[in-house]
């Protein structure tokens, strides 16, 4: 067969595969792109609905808007940092385990997914609380004379947020470790490296790609975040899903939340455009090395 043959049948498999998934694409970019389309159109109208920009001054001249922007990113931010403290030996001890034994901790981990984000939340609500399971413990134990505030507030909302995202960022980091050459490994020992050193010069930077797309799932995913701050932060901590309820709720300003979600929306771009060029220079590296 020629050359021409051989191009001609992978274009003619390429669309036969395009033609299975595009239902799909269809439905999934129907459902995302409808009601961002939506949202942009009514920022810009007003209560009687003209067409204004007044709704992107009102909430950029407002201070509770940047310090809702600032209480989103300490969130994300923190988060992030915790499930890489967290997660990054997590996902090294289960790819030096037995592949037996690293799924059923897997299952372990991944546990608390099956269960309600709502349900999750309420249960440390319950741990957390001044007369909660935790302060129980710690009194008993001698540890603290009176109840810790480990609830309604930063600290109680960053712990339900990092129990979300921990099996989310620990999945793509185990896979990538997963798929490391073990005698890549090996013959970094046998030329003298020590533990860390190994960790440090071979298994992260190979497996920096996981590390970065489990970062860009907790980072971008807890952006948005609305529940766990609402009942873990018991109105003191703020976000900017918080503030958009709030918009609602409170003055029925659809044209002001419109374009706080507009402005959350640019936030989420910006941060996965951030990503998207770290990872293109992580595969330049690789591949020029």
């Amino acid at each position: 067969m020629s050359a021409a043959a051989y191009l001609q049948d992978a274009r003619r498999e390429r669309r036969f595969y395009l033609s299975l998934a595009l239902p799909a694409l269809v439905l999934v970019g129907f459902a995302a792109l409808l009601p961002v389309a939506w949202i942009l159109r009514q920022s810009f109208l007003d209560l009687g609905g003209n067409f204004t920009t007044a709704n992107y001054g009102k909430i950029l001249s407002s201070g509770l808007t940047w310090s809702a922007l600032g209480t989103t990113l300490a969130l994300s931010g923190t988060t992030l940092v915790l499930c890489m403290i967290l997660g990054i030996p997590l996902a090294l001890t289960l790819a030096s385990t037995s592949t037996r034994i690293a799924n059923r901790v897997l299952i372990l981990i991944m546990l608390p997914l099956w269960t309600s984000i709502l349900v999750r939340t309420y249960g440390w609500l319950v741990l957390l609380r001044k007369d909660g399971l935790v302060n129980a413990a710690l009194q008993s134990l001698g540890l603290t004379d009176a109840p810790l505030p480990l609830v309604y507030n930063f600290n109680g909302t960053l712990i339900g947020m990092v129990h979300y995202m921990l099996p989310l960022f620990v999945l793509p980091v185990y896979a990538a470790m997963r798929d490391i050459d073990s005698n890549i490994i090996r013959a970094a020992a046998s030329m003298g490296a020590g533990l860390w050193h190994c960790v440090r010069t071979v298994i992260l930077p190979l497996s920096a790609g996981g590390i970065l797309s489990g970062s860009t799932i907790v980072f971008i995913y807890t952006l948005g975040f609305f529940i766990t701050p609402a009942v873990l932060g018991g109105g003191k901590v703020n976000p900017i899903s918080i503030r958009i309820d709030r918009t609602l709720s409170t003055f029925q300003d659809w044209g002001s939340a419109s374009a706080l979600g507009v402005l959350l929306l640019v936030l989420v771009l910006l941060t996965g455009a951030m990503l998207f060029a770290t990872r293109w220079f992580l595969n330049r590296g690789t591949r020029h090395a």
